[in-house]
């Protein structure tokens, strides 16, 4: 095809790995403004339209050819022809196939004046994430994504549009520089955190969410990439996985309960200082309940209170982790 031949030229190859997902928007010239048929098509009527139209089967016999003589002017619809989903030297690119219509469907009657509703994704799109995303699983299925259905942005109704780019040379999302920006777009508590004096160094973009948490799915509690939080935090704190002589329990258990993964005000991502968080626990163990009032050098500059001076209770309980020394049950050596 004449026009395909050409964009060939505009390729910068294929891009390390496919994308996960698919963004491909119809409001091509002007993707802030709804498209046509949606003024006087509701979006169910639009569904039954597209429904109608796959089992009818109507594709141009000429692909991309028929979709540029209109939109090639938009320089973000061109810009297909840098990525790997518009790599046409490519057996696994859409452009192998169907082009343009693998995965906006059948063009039928939609060339004669636009009218004729095509599949739309991105926040514009009047379809539910659920039919948006179809497209892109009927290719993106593998072992990363085998948990996508129940997942929790699945459940949350969030399209593969929402955080994947395909109309780009490179997708945002998958590259470390900006896949902070696209993940804290929505979960701008974690990018709260993420800023706090005490933090993973993510602002930084020396880690990302993708270290931990799989967008896509896991069998595990926040998608995390391990089947547990602590599996997931000894990954990079080796250090801290045991098994110990002496444990402490909240530690073994979760290292969430003391600590907040994505950032805090507090010392080393505490939840609450010491020793208001140590006594979340031990309210009533002897002197862990009042203050430990004496001419001690940890609290000498605070009236000899150990509760306050220095580290508090860690002070004196300074292997809070756990202890491998026979005389470590409490944790201080």
């Amino acid at each position: 095809m004449k026009i395909i031949k050409t964009m060939k030229k505009l390729s910068t190859g294929v891009l390390p790995a496919l994308m996960v997902s698919a963004i491909l928007s119809l409001g091509f010239a002007t993707s802030a403004t709804a498209s046509k048929w949606d003024a006087k098509m509701t979006p169910d009527e639009v569904e039954a339209t597209l429904d109608k139209k796959f089992a009818e089967g109507k594709y141009s016999p000429k692909g991309a050819d028929s979709c540029l003589m209109c939109h090639r002017r938009s320089e973000k619809v061109m810009d297909i022809f840098k990525g790997v989903h518009g790599a046409i030297d490519s057996s696994k690119s859409p452009m192998a196939g169907l082009q343009c219509e693998s995965c906006h469907g059948p063009q039928g009657k939609h060339n004669k004046g636009g009218n004729e509703p095509m599949i739309a994704f991105g926040p514009q799109s009047t379809l539910s994430a659920e039919k948006q995303n179809s497209v892109c699983m009927s290719c993106h299925q593998d072992d990363k994504r085998m948990a996508w259905n129940g997942g929790h942005h699945d459940n949350a109704d969030v399209a593969c549009a929402s955080c994947h780019s395909v109309h780009t040379e490179k997708d945002p999302v998958l590259s470390k520089n900006t896949e902070m920006e696209v993940c804290t777009s929505c979960h701008t508590k974690q990018k709260a955190d993420m800023n706090k004096r005490s933090s993973h160094p993510m602002k930084w973009n020396q880690m990302v969410c993708s270290d931990c948490h799989n967008p896509h799915g896991t069998m595990s509690d926040a998608d995390l990439v391990k089947p547990s939080v602590n599996e997931t935090c000894y990954s990079c704190h080796a250090e801290k996985r045991g098994p110990k002589l002496w444990e402490h329990a909240p530690v073994t258990e979760d290292c969430v309960t003391c600590h907040n993964p994505h950032g805090s005000v507090n010392d080393a991502m505490l939840k609450t200082r010491a020793p208001q968080l140590c006594q979340q626990c031990h309210a009533s163990d002897g002197h862990a309940s009042n203050a430990y009032l004496g001419n001690t050098s940890q609290g000498a500059s605070v009236g000899g209170n150990a509760f306050t001076g220095g580290r508090s209770c860690l002070n004196c309980h300074n292997q809070i982790h756990g202890s491998n020394h026979p005389s470590g049950k409490l944790f201080q050596r």
